[in-house]
């Protein structure tokens, strides 16, 4: 089973943060909710920051606003998290240019989508 950590989960079912934790779930997939501000998201304890799971995390889904996402990424690359998904909105040319400084392996598109789902289901 592979980990996700969703950046930006959302406890608003009508925001992709949350959207996102729901549709990585129903596929399989252990979520780890990342939000600073949030305590529990769909059932699952959130996390401040990536480096605050003590476990592995595989990927990383991004929804938040670039200039939130260029300090994350910093976290994710420390956390060495293998592939980080820009979502739509998160995908600001600032933002891919620090994953490519980093050496991330950023994917810009849709990781809803990605995974074979639609985010109209949720």
């Amino acid at each position: 089973m592979k980990t996700v950590a969703v950046i930006g989960a959302s406890s608003d079912r009508s925001k992709f943060g949350n959207k996102a934790l729901r549709a990585f779930r129903n596929n399989g997939y252990k979520v780890v909710p990342i939000n600073p501000t949030e305590t529990e998201v769909e059932g699952e304890p959130v996390f401040r920051s990536v480096l605050d799971y003590e476990g592995e995390i595989d990927e990383a889904t991004m929804y938040v606003n670039p200039r939130v996402g260029e300090k994350v990424l910093d976290d994710i690359a420390a956390k060495k998290i293998g592939t980080v998904w820009l979502n739509p909105g998160a995908d600001g040319p600032t933002v891919v240019a620090r994953a490519k400084a980093l050496g991330l392996n950023a994917i810009r598109a849709c990781s809803i989508i990605a995974i074979g789902d639609s985010p109209s289901r949720y």
